[in-house]
């Protein structure tokens, strides 16, 4: 059976499918010559943009899909079957859009003129929060990158590191330490700026393609309703909601996953040495590796679809799903790279070659494990949790 059908729940989403399928598919055949060549994926993002995917999350008032988090996780799991990176970069971009849909944290006017770039414009955006000092911001850290106040705006200076698909963003939204109040909030910043720039920086093993380089920005000046979110409006609102969106992560993950699915399952049926009569997928052994592997993937999906159904049919706990979030995270990433241990064990040493797409599912899947939350902290949290019960 179709690995997507059981999870279909109306033409609407087969549809939304039909199109990431289409572009998993285009994407899959460029991924070696890509990841061989360490060259961004220029012609996945072009396609993305003409195909109308990046404006799926944007509110149906403004132009867009309004897509919930189940068919987020549907059509990021399935754009990863082809390029990882790919889907983990526009993953940013949908998701982050899918929060400011949800939270409506800024202005409106703000928000329906970003919109309407997205839509009409085909602009992409991401946020832009790690720095080399602070690390990744779910520990907490204060970005050194400063916004000190101007009679007419602000002036930013800093840096920020893992920019996700950099070099084609044309906004990004920067964390910054506002003047000299320890108070953190986001800019939102045109990339055609004065003062604004990319260093590619981005020089990994894993996850090439997302160009995750640095955005440097140099006496940057922008109007005074550039600053969109300050803590001080957060904390002054209701409690914040977790952060659902981030899910886009653990999809694209067990989307590698599939992928090296996929192709153990296709050489076990195919390949047949000398020695047997038929081909390995007759051989105990592999039968029972193939066997684990359907389990596997069958508990990681599960968790992963109906925690995103549960947060989509019953808003009134989402407050209270952090726990459940995180946990997701943790089970399906680690999942996903036991997935694609076992596959490569079928393979065998094929599975080593630069030709083959296993090597590069191994060290793509390797990434998830340091995607927030990490592990420890979805442990500390779930620890805490059963302390205060």
């Amino acid at each position: 059976m179709d690995l997507y059908e059981s999870y279909l729940q109306n033409d609407r989403q087969r549809k939304l499918l039909e199109m990431a399928g289409k572009l998993a598919d285009t994407f899959s055949a460029r991924a070696e010559r890509f990841d061989r060549e360490e060259a961004f994926p220029f012609e996945n993002f072009s396609d993305i943009k003409k195909s109308g995917y990046a404006s799926l999350s944007v509110p149906r008032e403004y132009g867009g899909e309004e897509i919930s988090l189940y068919e987020m996780v549907m059509l990021q799991e399935r754009l990863a079957t082809g390029d990882a990176a790919t889907s983990l970069s526009i993953g940013w971009h949908i998701g982050g859009l899918m929060e400011l849909t949800e939270n409506r944290p800024w202005k409106e006017e703000t928000f329906k003129s970003l919109c309407a770039k997205v839509v009409k414009d085909k602009a992409l955006i991401n946020r832009a929060a790690t720095e080399p000092a602070t690390g990744s911001p779910t520990r907490g850290g204060l970005p050194e990158t400063k916004a000190d106040q101007t009679e007419d705006g602000w002036i930013l200076n800093g840096r920020k590191t893992f920019t996700s698909m950099a070099r084609v963003l044309d906004y990004s939204l920067v964390s910054a330490r506002i003047g000299e109040s320890g108070e953190k909030g986001f800019f939102l910043i045109d990339h055609t700026q004065e003062g604004v720039s990319i260093e590619e920086t981005w020089d990994t093993i894993s996850m090439k393609g997302t160009g995750s380089d640095d955005l440097v920005l140099q006496d940057v000046t922008v109007a005074g309703n550039a600053l969109v979110e300050r803590d001080s409006d957060a904390r002054d609102s209701r409690e914040e909601l977790p952060k659902a969106w981030l899910l886009h992560i653990p999809a694209c993950y067990i989307g590698v996953a599939i992928a090296a699915r996929n192709e153990a399952i296709n050489f076990a049926k195919e390949y047949s040495p000398n020695s047997l009569p038929g081909p390995i997928k007759d051989v105990p052994e592999v039968r029972r590796k193939i066997g684990e592997i359907e389990l596997e993937l069958f508990k990681a999906r599960q968790i992963l679809y109906s925690v995103a159904d549960k947060w989509d049919k019953e808003p009134d706990k989402r407050h209270g799903m952090a726990a459940e979030l995180a946990s997701v995270k943790h089970i399906v990433t680690n999942s996903a790279f036991r997935i694609v241990d076992t596959a490569m064990r079928i393979v065998g040493a094929r599975s080593l070659f630069r030709s083959n797409p296993m090597q590069r599912y191994y060290r793509d899947v390797r990434a998830g494990l340091h995607n927030p939350p990490m592990d420890d902290m979805v442990i500390s949290m779930l620890a805490g949790k059963a302390l205060k019960e």
